[in-house]
């Protein structure tokens, strides 16, 4: 067996496919309604120790026996936005006029946020789509300039990855209007039986345009649209009685939770979620048990995990991370919680997870990472990821070098300890060789995981 080759699972799994961390990781505190993105703007940054991290965790999820699969980080600085915006000269010219006439444009075009791969695209196994392909929607990111700019480049890599068109549908991200705001799998949810089983799908968003008595937040942006959601579950061939759409609690939102993905998730037959999550929870929770009764084939019982406001608050939930903890089944078929330090640190926050580990479901262990460099950022553990359940064949038709092994893992370290800074001041985006030592990095990269010439300095 080649040192390169993974085993292909004989049933359908889950793949969870992380973002690289990229070699100018910054703090620009871009993201409003993100308290971390907030919170640390314009601090000093470590990214070597970032890529590290995000590298550990998908290591992690490999040893534990799940198929790990890896996104590159986009071109940063995106220059060739800058150009298109009328900044010329040489690259370091662009920069520097760019810095000086326009910084919020500047720091957008240095963007980290690429890492999250949750927000990357909303994925439909075939199990669950009419014309038994998986589809893909990439997200158009509408809510933030900065995010926007990933979709392009994100929409060429899952088709590159997901290229064989028999079994795959990468669709292009939906029309770039405020009407369909698409922030991608961190509004998204879906629970099964069984992977290779029909699921319910549930689509959070927060605001509906067309709708003139919707309850919408004050303080902060909700970022998904009900007319996006819909649109993808028509773009994917779901069966209307598959899916349920539900609306955040603006509320909430308004208290730091911009994604769903902070304050719920779900895997299989579990829904973990905090009681302040929805805005109309019974309603919603009937229309699932509902669902799993008449449509879906459900021959286990199905775990509602609520944590109350009385037990952990909103704001503690979004300060520990803990619903943004990856939900994972292991190959013994129990799960486990892969949870940031943060909610191991905080007292009630672990509180919820040690109840969880001593109650009757599914969930049986915990295992805490460090990621502390997104985290600051404004990502935990299920933020670095793109959750794709997939069928065997579905495995074997992506290119084995998209997946990490042991052998991956150690070139890709390697690669990280060359090029990667320790530290990185906001000052430091001006320096003409960190362009240079990016630029290299991530050709390197591309050598790596076998890409070709995908970035635009590389054409």
């Amino acid at each position: 067996m080649d040192e390169h080759t993974i085993k292909i699972p004989q049933n359908p799994v889950e793949v969870n496919f992380d973002g690289l961390v990229g070699p100018t990781h910054n703090y620009a505190g871009l993201s409003i309604g993100n308290l971390a993105s907030q919170t640390y703007a314009q601090s000093v940054s470590h990214p070597k120790e970032a890529a590290l991290q995000g590298l550990q965790k998908m290591l992690l999820l490999k040893n534990l026996g799940l198929l790990q699969g890896i996104l590159p980080p986009h071109e940063r600085p995106n220059l060739s936005l800058l150009r298109n915006l009328g900044f010329y000269g040489s690259d370091i010219q662009v920069l520097e006029q760019a810095k000086r006439k326009a910084p919020e444009i500047f720091y957008a075009c240095y963007s980290s946020s690429s890492m999250w791969a949750a927000n990357a695209a909303t994925v439909s196994p075939s199990q669950d789509c009419l014309d038994n392909r998986l589809h893909i929607t990439p997200a158009n990111l509408l809510s933030h300039f900065h995010r926007f700019l990933e979709a392009d480049f994100t929409s060429h890599m899952l088709e590159k990855i997901f290229h064989d068109q028999t079994k795959f549908k990468v669709h292009a991200a939906l029309p770039q209007h405020p009407i369909f705001s698409d922030e991608g799998a961190a509004n998204h949810n879906r629970l099964c039986s069984e992977y290779g089983e029909a699921g319910i799908e549930i689509f959070v968003y927060g605001r509906s345009c067309f709708s003139k008595t919707d309850e919408v937040p004050r303080k902060y942006p909700a970022r998904q649209t009900l007319e996006a959601s819909s649109a993808v579950v028509r773009r994917h061939q779901l069966s209307e009685d598959k899916v349920i759409f539900v609306k955040q609690n603006p509320r909430a939102i308004d208290e730091g939770v911009f994604h769903n993905d902070v304050i719920s998730v779900a895997n299989q037959n579990v829904f973990l979620f905090h009681e302040k999550a929805f805005e109309k929870e019974e309603g919603f929770l009937q229309a699932i048990k509902g669902a799993i009764k008449e449509f879906v084939p459900f021959p286990i019982p199905m775990y509602f995990l609520k944590v109350m406001e009385s037990e952990l608050s909103v704001k503690e939930a979004v300060d520990s991370y803990l619903f943004n903890s990856q939900l994972i089944t292991l190959p013994d078929n129990t799960m486990s919680l892969i949870a940031p330090t943060e909610a191991q640190e905080m007292a009630r926050a672990y509180g919820v997870i040690d109840r969880l580990l001593k109650e009757d479901n599914p969930i049986k262990s915990v295992h805490f990472v460090n990621c502390r460099e997104s985290m600051k950022n404004g990502g935990g553990p299920a933020c670095l990821r793109l959750r794709v359940v997939m069928r065997p064949d579905e495995v074997q038709a992506l290119p084995e070098s998209c997946f990490l092994t042991d052998v991956r893992y150690q070139e890709l370290v390697e690669w990280v300890d060359r090029y990667y800074r320790e530290t990185l001041q906001p000052e430091d985006l001006l320096d003409p060789l960190l362009l240079e030592e990016s630029r290299a990095a991530l050709d390197e990269l591309t050598k790596i995981l076998e890409l070709g010439s995908v970035y635009s300095f590389q054409m």
